[in-house]
């Protein structure tokens, strides 16, 4: 099987732009594809409170039922602030496109650098996490631990290549599995708690450290991990069916409900059962074998569910990294390829980038959870308080009706992520959150020199400096000898240079342009009049986006036009001043002569403009 149709059986067939609208999540399929990670946070939240607290001795455990109120306190808040931004934002209001918008450029790039970490994150904890759940209840598996973490990310890449619909439709039923199976954990404890069946004390267990105010915020932000993905849903706006910001609010508001009732209950329980935790077994591992018994079928089910959910969580990062992705390199601010859509409808490049990123993160902790929890929330965290105070400034601007309520929300929101920041990055800083705080302003400044490449080369290669041309237009001879066709990506300096090379050895020359769907034709065909007037530009559609086939196909109907004679097919180009810089940009270029190679075409030439 060749290496496309291998691609066909694990992807499936391209699928043409036209379809785009149709690839749409109803608000079942878009509860399951963007709220995962949220949801999923309920089989790991409890446990990293209760992780902290055990150090204080048993006493300080039940501590964890306060703190989780906290949280879900600041959970409401953080929801309803999100609402107020996919109301204003309905196109779609990420926290780069808020903070850029509304607090500047480098407030936007911090925002956009520290999601792009917390999305890693999210696919390496929520790996981590679904292959602690497994072994938890298989012990034989732990040697596997990083192996098997590879393989689910693999798998979870694959599922998001086939396309967002068939993901939807993929995540639908584990994401309701595991809500339906934790109510279900939760109303059998809750029942048998009620009838005398739940110890009635925690074990002695002797503190090693002193309950400080300090060391409860610490248990604090440690479970603000529930919070992690809840921005998903701003962020994919785009994602839903029309009308997709009413239909994002409501799903926006359906997750926290569910997420709040299923952190509470899963806490309270931990608490009336008096669960400590133990290594190599999960808390909600803990729970059900505390509450159904270790042969309950019903508790295997519960394994297998926060296995599932916990790889879907996964998948909220494949949701959004690759659209974050998008408007970052749209904006030339990452690699020009991030912002291309694959076969599936789906940004395919950032799906690839997104898994490599956390598959090398799962084998440098080696699939520890608690490794790279410390490192967690401080990327959200700072994108909450950004968008949020973004937010604050655009009601301010806009001044629409009732925006002084808009305000004072997204104000609070504002506060209150800001403290939970703070509190996070101070009392995760050792154990690893300075990692994530040096990492922040490295990726800005990556951003930023990213940016600076692609001006420079923008600027080189205007044609704003080029006087119009005044070429007559060449007379058509009735025996052509020496054809030649050249590829014209953009019109630029470099390609007004590989024309004037057409002319100088060619007695026809046709000029061709690939439009897959995001250019501006009129636009286009305006400065082709204004610079080369004399060469006619055939605009070829490419329905599936591709580049490389419409122009194999016109070159091979153009040779059988013209039997034996030989013709030219130039190829544009331009050399960057690094050899590095290069991976910066497509090279369509060099993919087009590898294909024409394979044709037979027999003359390929390559102008090269040297920046």
């Amino acid at each position: 099987m060749s290496l496309s149709g291998l691609k066909r059986v694990l992807v499936g067939e391209s699928l043409p732009t036209s379809a785009h609208a149709e690839e749409r999540l109803s608000n079942a399929a878009a509860l399951a594809v963007l709220s995962s990670d949220a949801l999923s946070s309920v089989a790991y939240a409890t446990e990293e409170i209760l992780l902290v607290l055990v150090a204080a001795g048993s006493a300080a455990l039940s501590l964890s039922l306060p703190i989780a109120a906290t949280i879900i306190l600041l959970l409401g808040i953080v929801i309803l602030s999100y609402r107020q931004t996919i109301k204003a934002y309905p196109m779609g209001g990420g926290s780069y496109i808020v903070a850029r918008e509304n607090l500047g450029l480098y407030p936007g790039l911090v925002a956009g650098g520290s999601l792009l970490i917390d999305y890693i994150l999210t696919v390496t904890v929520s790996i981590s996490a679904a292959t602690a759940a497994l072994t938890s209840a298989i012990p034989a598996l732990q040697p596997y631990t990083v192996g098997l973490c590879v393989i689910f990310i693999f798998l979870v890449m694959l599922a998001n290549l086939r396309g967002v619909r068939e993901s939807g439709n993929i995540f639908m039923v584990p994401t309701y599995a595991f809500v339906v199976s934790i109510f279900v954990l939760i109303a059998i404890g809750l029942f048998k708690q009620f009838t005398g069946h739940s110890p009635e004390a925690y074990p002695a267990i002797p503190a090693s450290e002193s309950l400080t105010l300090f060391f409860v915020l610490r248990a604090f932000s440690a479970g603000c991990t529930a919070l992690t993905g809840v921005e998903a849903i701003s962020d994919g706006v785009l994602a839903f069916k029309p009308p997709e910001w009413e239909n994002a609010r409501k799903t926006l508001l359906y997750m926290g409900v569910v997420l709040g009732f299923m952190f509470i209950g899963i806490t309270y329980l931990a608490r009336s059962y008096h669960i400590v935790p133990e290594e190599g077994q999960t808390a909600v591992s803990l729970l059900g074998r505390q509450i159904l018994g270790d042969t309950n079928p019903f508790y295997y089910f519960i394994q297998i569910a926060t296995l599932l959910i916990l790889l879907l969580a996964a998948n909220t990062s494949y949701a959004d990294f690759p659209r974050l992705g998008y408007f970052l390199a749209r904006d030339g601010f990452l690699p020009r390829q991030l912002a291309l859509l694959g076969d599936r409808l789906v940004y395919s490049n950032g799906i690839i980038v997104l898994s490599i990123s956390a598959a090398l993160l799962i084998m440098v902790f080696k699939g520890e959870v608690n490794a790279i929890i410390p490192l967690y929330a401080v990327g959200v965290f700072t994108s909450f308080t950004l968008s949020q105070a973004g937010m604050v400034v655009h009601w301010y601007k806009e001044k629409a009706p009732n925006w002084v309520a808009g305000a004072v929300m997204n104000g609070l929101g504002t506060t209150a992520t800001a403290v939970v920041l703070a509190v996070i990055v101070t009392t995760k800083f050792s154990g690893g959150a300075w990692l994530v705080v040096v990492a922040i302003p490295l990726l800005v400044g990556l951003f930023v020199a990213i940016n600076r490449h692609y001006k420079y080369v923008a600027q080189r290669l205007s044609l704003q400096d080029l006087p119009p041309r005044n070429y007559i237009p060449r007379p058509k001879t009735e025996v052509v000898t020496h054809p030649a066709i050249v590829i014209v990506g953009q019109l630029n300096r470099g390609t007004v240079e590989a024309l004037d090379y057409a002319r100088s050895i060619a007695d026809e020359i046709v000029a061709i342009n690939v439009d897959i769907g995001n250019a501006d034709r009129e636009k286009l065909q305006q400065k082709w009049q204004q610079f080369v007037p004399d060469i006619p530009l055939h605009l070829l559609d490419s329905p599936y986006r591709s580049v490389v086939e419409p122009i194999l196909d016109f070159v091979s109907e153009y040779e059988d036009k013209h039997p034996g004679v030989l013709f030219t097919v130039i190829i544009p180009t331009f050399v960057t001043r690094n050899w590095w810089e290069g991976f910066l940009h497509n090279q369509t270029a060099f993919f087009l002569k590898q294909s024409l190679r394979a044709q037979k075409s027999r003359v390929v030439t390559t102008v090269r403009y040297y920046l």
